[in-house]
């Protein structure tokens, strides 16, 4: 090892413990606090968060409820394009929002309304898609938006409300 390199490994050391002993923290004895907690664990208050999806059944829209967290709708939407879990397609249940629909963005409209963006053609969803998607977003957002219009490619669709919540 060269002296050029021992000085600055020595003086990276040396610089390390000035940094470490200036700190500002000063030893001390055991700080008392009192007793542990003790008893038991309080139940939870809050419920479950459970995920709100409207698949199809039958021809029908029907609502799905899923375990999970705090999604944003967009992330809800998502999972509508994506179909039906397993179980839920062994119990009949589809979609009719196509995947490519995908890359969805939510934002609030005047009055309380949504416009729901997508990648695919408003105009080219059927019926059930559109209802899908109106009433996904319906759950998701606080409160319930006033009317949902389903925005792409340049058309639009709406404003709707959800035909389940009516």
């Amino acid at each position: 090892m060269g002296i050029g390199l021992t000085r600055r490994v020595l003086a990276a050391g040396l610089v390390s413990l000035v940094a470490a002993a200036g700190c500002g923290v000063q030893p001390s004895d055991a700080i008392r606090a009192g007793d542990p907690p003790s008893g038991g664990v309080a139940p939870s208050i809050a419920p479950p968060v459970r995920i709100t999806l409207f698949l199809v059944k039958n021809g029908r829209l029907s609502a799905v409820t899923r375990p999970g967290g705090l999604l944003l709708p967009e992330d809800a939407l998502a999972l509508l394009s994506a179909g039906p879990s397993a179980k839920e397609q062994a119990d009949g249940y589809t979609t009719d929002v196509p995947p490519r629909a995908g890359r969805f963005t939510v934002t609030a409209g005047p009055a309380g309304d949504v416009v729901v963006s997508l990648s695919t053609p408003a105009g080219e969803l059927s019926a059930l898609a559109v209802s899908q998607i109106v009433c996904t977003t319906a759950a998701m957002v606080p409160g319930g938006p006033a009317e949902i219009t389903v925005v792409g490619a340049g058309q639009s669709v709406g404003p709707r409300s959800c035909p389940a919540h009516q």
